[in-house]
């Protein structure tokens, strides 16, 4: 028995050659499409970002409009509409309406009028596609809306109305590009879904190894060494890059592309042969751990022609130092913190205070620091042990208390504010977003995993002694002279 649907097979090879690892997808749109297959009214695309959706559905469209020798023999015809093009909803209508008279090609008709709602877009729609010139019984028009999802000002009856648009023109085909779709998009039934899943690390190598991704071939090499060279590389980025940098095909094909020169580097000076991976990899292995090569920013000021490596280390020192990152009073209560997790609580009083002789005590003070018959073992330096937890208002009372100091230089004759305002609690979620501030305690501390601002929340200072004391210098304070031995 002879099938009931004409596919066009020689369009469907073609367009599997264009897009590889695509088959299945691209043989459901063209049943689901093809007006003399198993067209459907309505029909969601849906995928992450950059999986082929739209190239395939345009490329597709293209194709099947174009089979036809004539004009009047086809027997498809297709209108894309992007969102992102769109601002609000009514210029999304006119949009429409203007795409679809561009492909009908309708003669005497003016501008575009003014379409605000969806009742005016239904009514145009109409007189276009279902009154329009006479055509053949099979022939369809498919109207495609990409992005609908993130459309600006979209009205909640949106999509919708869209996807009855076909029980008003019979010979209308609507697709719908999405992101993530609801259970509930259109408040149809029995609407067809297409998934454009991610692709794998197999289908990333088969692509990356055709044009125009694969390079030009390096020098003293072959084209098929040059080939076998770039897939095993192609590989390799991806399993160093592709979870953290690079998780879509363009950004995997320039992460390739940047690294490329890098790693076929010693090929081009003729230390190593292009067969020789293993020793190609260890060589560039300090590219595939940092992603910062990755940045283009980043990558022009480290090969800033006639900088010294000096000035190169400084500058990467300098972009990277926590006295150059954070504001004042961030830096002022990541100070404070390293005191409250390496000082005991009983010292707060005489290192703190200014109750009984006008000035603090630094270093301890008044605390005997003298050694006895009976301990004869040394005591470990507080800033080598490993940080204690804290509550978070004594972290905000030590604080308190030495920010006029340290602001003021250490006369403590500048009158500077001392309270606690929101800057603090943005400081503190800073530092926390950050893991300056590590909070402590189940379930997310004392007073649970919600609020961040409890007093009674215990946190843990996130940073050693070498990159406090340059946070401290960058204030002017000596930090070691706060600590308690």
């Amino acid at each position: 028995m002879a099938s009931i649907f004409e596919l066009p097979d020689d369009l469907i090879a073609s367009l599997i050659e264009s897009f590889p690892c695509r088959d299945a997808q691209i043989r459901a749109l063209v049943t689901l499409l093809y007006p003399r297959a198993a067209p459907c009214r309505n029909l969601i695309i849906h995928g992450t970002e950059a999986t082929g959706k739209s190239a395939v559905t345009a490329r597709l469209l293209e194709v099947l409009s174009s089979s036809a020798t004539t004009e009047s023999d086809s027997l498809l015809n297709y209108a894309i509409v992007k969102s992102a093009e769109c601002v609000t909803a009514r210029h999304l209508f006119e949009r429409t309406v203007g795409s679809v008279t561009n492909a009908l090609r309708v003669e005497g008709r003016g501008a575009v009028g003014r379409c605000e709602t969806l009742a005016m877009l239904t009514v145009e729609l109409t007189k276009l596609l279902k009154y329009g010139q006479h055509r053949d019984k099979e022939w369809r028009f498919v109207l495609v809306f990409d992005g609908i999802d993130r459309q600006r000002e979209a009205p909640p009856t949106l999509l919708p109305a869209l996807a009855r648009l076909s029980e008003i023109i019979p010979n209308l085909t609507t697709i719908f590009v999405l992101t993530p779709p609801s259970p509930s998009l259109l408040r149809v039934s029995s609407v067809p879904q297409l998934y454009f899943p991610p692709y794998t690390k197999p289908e990333y190598i088969t692509i990356l190894s055709r044009e125009p991704y694969i390079p030009p071939s390096l020098p003293n090499t072959t084209a098929q060494e040059t080939a076998d060279l770039w897939t095993r590389f192609a590989a390799a980025v991806h399993d160093a890059l592709a979870k953290s940098a690079s998780r879509t095909l363009p950004g995997l094909a320039r992460a390739c592309a940047a690294l490329w020169p890098r790693f076929t580097a010693p090929v081009a000076a003729g230390t190593h042969r292009a067969r020789e991976f293993t020793k190609l990899l260890v060589a560039a292995r300090a590219y595939f751990q940092d992603e910062a090569v990755l940045e283009p920013g980043i990558t022009l000021a480290s090969t800033t022609k006639g900088a010294t490596t000096a000035e190169r280390e400084a500058r990467s020192k300098s972009t990277k130092d926590l006295a150059t990152l954070l504001p004042p009073t961030a830096r002022l209560l990541l100070i404070a913190a390293y005191l409250a997790s390496h000082n005991a609580p009983r010292h707060d009083q005489t290192v703190f205070s200014t109750w009984h002789s006008g000035r603090r005590r630094r270093g301890g003070g008044g605390i005997s620091q003298h050694v006895t018959k009976r301990s004869k073992h040394r005591k470990i330096a507080r800033k080598l042990l490993g940080p204690s937890a804290f509550v978070l208002e004594r972290m905000v009372a030590i604080y308190a208390a030495t920010r006029r100091e340290w602001v003021s230089g250490g006369d403590g004759e500048d009158q500077v504010n001392v309270t606690v305002d929101g800057d603090v609690g943005m400081a503190i979620a800073t530092l926390a977003s950050l893991r300056l501030l590590v909070r402590v305690g189940g379930a997310g501390g004392a007073g649970g995993a919600g609020d961040t601002m409890d007093r009674g929340g215990k946190w843990r200072v996130g940073v050693g002694w070498e990159v406090i004391r340059g946070v401290g210098r960058s204030m002017g304070v000596e930090v070691e002279e706060w600590l308690v031995e």
